[in-house]
C-alpha cells in the first residue's frame, strides 16, 4: 500500500551562509535580492501533501526549482530548511546510511535520460535496484521480468539497450523503478526526451499502471498539457515558490494569479474539463430530468459536446441514483470553443420533454 508524502516549508539555498539567507527570505527578501549577493534561492517555502495512490505533478518553466524540489524529497539534496516526511518518517532527520536504505527499498526514481547501463541486458537493467538491495538472483530476475511485462516489454529481456527505441528504453527505466516495489515513485521530466507520439504512449502506460498499482507518484514536467493529463493534483512553481496547488480543473477555472492565468491560456481545456466543472448546480438535486441522454460528473468535455449536439436543450448531469445534480448549458460549452453567442433552450422548453423521478 502506498504511503503519504509531506513536504513542510522546504527551502534550498546555494551560496554562503544559507541559513541566514533563509531567514532573510522569511522576513520578506525576494530572490533577486539574494542573487545580487551571489546567493541562489532554488526552492522557497514549499509545502504540500501527496496522498497515497495519488499522482502529484510539479509543473514549471526551466529554473523554477522543480527538479531541485524533487531531489530533496529523497535526500539527494539536503534541504537548507524544512522537513520531508514519508510514511510517518522524517527523512530529513535520517543519517546517510538510513537514507540509502530508504532509497533502496521505499523510493524509486525514473530519470529523463533513461540512465540504462549499456553493458547490461534489459532484464539486468530492470533488476538493478533489486541487486543493490541484495535480493537473490533468481528472485530479482523473476520480479524484474514481471515488471517488464507490466510495461509491455515481455520478450525483450535478453536484448541490449541500444537495440530498443527511446520509448522502450524509458519503459525499462520505469520497470526498474517498479521492480523494487517502492511505495513512492519520483519521475523527473521522465517523458520529455521522447517524440510526441511516444510521449503520449508513455503517459497512457503510466495511467494504466497506476490504475492497477496505485503508487504515490511525484511527476516533474514543464509541459502543461502533460501535467493536466496526468495529475490528480498539480503544483505550479515560479521562481522557487509554489504559486498554486489544486486539481487541473481548479487551476484552469480558478487561476491564483496573472502568472498562472497566462501560463494556462494555451491549454486545450476540452481534454481536461468534465461535467463536474462545467455544470450549473443552481438546480435542486432530484429536479425533473429531461427524457433524453444524460451525463455524469466524469463525462468529458468532448462527450458533453456530442450529447449536446444531439439535444435541443441543455444536458442534465445525474448522480449514481440518477438524480439531477446540475445542468450544462450549451452556451457554456460553446463559450469554451470561443463563441459566447449561442443560447441554450431551457430544460423545460417545448424542445425538451420532461419526466419526473418516481
Amino acid at each position: 500500500m502506498s504511503a503519504r508524502l509531506e513536504a513542510e516549508h522546504l527551502h534550498k539555498v546555494f551560496g554562503r551562509r544559507p541559513q541566514e539567507s533563509v531567514e532573510r527570505l522569511r522576513q520578506g527578501a525576494d530572490r533577486e535580492e539574494l542573487r545580487a549577493d551571489g546567493i541562489t534561492a532554488a526552492v522557497i517555502d514549499a509545502s504540500f501533501t501527496v496522498e497515497p495512490g495519488q499522482i502529484f505533478v510539479v509543473m514549471g518553466l526551466s529554473g523554477s526549482g522543480k527538479s531541485t524540489l524533487l531531489r530533496m524529497l529523497n535526500g539527494l539534496l539536503e534541504p537548507t530548511a524544512g522537513h520531508v516526511r514519508f510514511d510517518g518518517q522524517d527523512l530529513t532527520a535520517l543519517s546517510d546510511r538510513e537514507l540509502r536504505q530508504v532509497r533502496a527499498k521505499k523510493i524509486s526514481m525514473v530519470f529523463q535520460h533513461f540512465a540504462l547501463f549499456p553493458h547490461r541486458s534489459v532484464l539486468e537493467n530492470a533488476a538493478y535496484g533489486l541487486a543493490v538491495q541484495g535480493v537473490p538472483r533468481a528472485e530479482r530476475e523473476k520480479r524484474a521480468g514481471e515488471a517488464l511485462a507490466l510495461c509491455g516489454l515481455a520478450g525483450w529481456e535478453k536484448s541490449w539497450p541500444d537495440e530498443l527505441s527511446g520509448g522502450m528504453q524509458q519503459r525499462v527505466g520505469l520497470a526498474r523503478a517498479l521492480a523494487t516495489d517502492a511505495d513512492l515513485l519520483l519521475m523527473d521530466e521522465s517523458f520529455s526526451a521522447l517524440d510526441p507520439l511516444i510521449r503520449r504512449d508513455m503517459q497512457d502506460q503510466l495511467l494504466e499502471l497506476q490504475r492497477t498499482l496505485k503508487k504515490t507518484i511525484v511527476f516533474i514536467t514543464h509541459d502543461l498539457n502533460e501535467a493536466m493529463r496526468l495529475g490528480d493534483r498539480i503544483a505550479v512553481m515560479r521562481d522557487g515558490r509554489i504559486v498554486q496547488t489544486g486539481s487541473a480543473e481548479d487551476i484552469l477555472l480558478r487561476p491564483a494569479n496573472d502568472y498562472v492565468a497566462s501560463f494556462i491560456q494555451d491549454v486545450d481545456r476540452s481534454r481536461v474539463l468534465t461535467a463536474s466543472a462545467l455544470m450549473d448546480t443552481s438546480v435542486t438535486a432530484g429536479a425533473p430530468l429531461c427524457a433524453c441522454e444524460t451525463a455524469t460528473r466524469d463525462t468529458t468535455f468532448a462527450e458533453l459536446c456530442a450529447i449536446s449536439a444531439r439535444l435541443s436543450h441543455r444536458v442534465s448531469v445525474v448522480d449514481e441514483d440518477n438524480k439531477v445534480i446540475g445542468v450544462v448549458p450549451r452556451q457554456r460549452l460553446v463559450g469554451f470553443l470561443g463563441d459566447e453567442s449561442a443560447e441554450p433552450a431551457p430544460c423545460d422548453s417545448p424542445e425538451g420533454k420532461v419526466i419526473a423521478h418516481a
